[in-house]
């Protein structure tokens, strides 16, 4: 893509989601001359009046899929950010081949066919309890006190059968052309994903030196693993 502007499409994670969210990341993408959109999910954020009608993780891939439909999106960069994994695989089985010509997984899940985020994050059952919807964990902060009042502020309960339903996974995001892990490099939830693919040559792995949430903490760093994922 060299010099060319890219369309990039960045998928929240679970809990916070808006313009607010992203934009240390997308000013600096948009300055860089490329086209971004950063969609709010269904019964999130700016849209959690939405939460009651039967959200679910099938909701929140036709969220992207329409964005990307009626937008005429093509050859775009389609980043992924936690529980954002979960959807992104789901939305490269669904668009037409050639949609997405990189595919980005910051410190995200990764599943396989049939399982669920509740099935393969080892804390679900301890951070959700029988709660519907889950309330926001504030752990993702650590001692960062400053990045905790953000998170306070902005999160929004989530849906649970979001987490508890299965993906669809029949190898389209394997013929994605690019295909990336970033790897936040404090904390240990997302290391299993990132070792999935660590030894796999068809994928490009990045180390980013903070915490899960990226693109609060080091806006600058996303930015550029971001921009480099469409090279």
């Amino acid at each position: 893509m060299g010099d060319r502007a890219a369309t990039f499409v960045l998928v929240h994670g679970a809990w916070w989601a808006g313009d607010w969210l992203w934009g240390g990341v997308t000013d600096r993408l948009r300055a860089a001359g490329h086209r971004v959109y950063a969609p709010a999910l269904t019964g999130l954020g700016p849209r959690e009046h939405l939460a009651p009608y039967g959200v679910n993780l099938s909701t929140h891939i036709l969220d992207v899929i329409n964005l990307i439909k009626w937008e005429g999106l093509t050859d775009i960069v389609l980043v992924g950010h936690s529980y954002g994994g979960m959807v992104i695989s789901g939305v490269a089985e669904k668009v037409p081949e050639g949609t997405i010509r990189s595919i980005v997984y910051l410190d995200a899940f990764l599943p396989e066919n049939g399982e669920s985020l509740a099935s393969i994050a080892d804390n679900f059952k301890d951070l959700a309890g029988d709660l519907d919807p889950v309330p926001p964990p504030l752990f993702f902060a650590g001692e960062n006190k400053a990045l905790r009042a953000i998170l306070e502020k902005g999160g929004t309960p989530h849906p649970r059968a979001c987490f508890e339903e299965a993906a669809s996974i029949n190898g389209a995001r394997d013929r994605v052309p690019v295909k990336t892990y970033v790897l936040a490099e404090i904390g240990e939830v997302f290391k299993p994903f990132y070792a999935k693919v660590k030894d796999d040559p068809s994928w490009r792995k990045e180390v980013i030196g903070c915490a899960h949430m990226t693109m609060l903490e080091a806006p600058e760093e996303t930015a550029e693993i971001i921009m480099r994922a469409a090279m």
